[in-house]
């Protein structure tokens, strides 16, 4: 018998769609494909094409953007 150490599950990287994403930093779709093609947001293509964006760099940037009250 072999006992087998108790490994964490690897984690999976939680990708969001471009509504998702607009939803989430208050802009159009369109906006959101607009700064992807700038290179404003990482993405990733899916084998069918589409965009989709990583949720935590996607969530650290709508941080980064919230206005802090004075």
């Amino acid at each position: 018998m072999h006992s087998q150490s108790a490994r964490p599950a690897p984690s999976v990287a939680s990708f969001l769609r471009s509504a998702e994403v607009a939803a989430i930093l208050q802009v159009s779709p369109k906006t959101v494909c607009r700064w992807d093609m700038d290179g404003k947001l990482p993405f990733q293509r899916t084998l069918g094409g589409h965009r989709r964006y990583p949720e935590q760099a996607i969530r650290e940037l709508a941080a980064s953007l919230q206005v802090q009250p004075s």
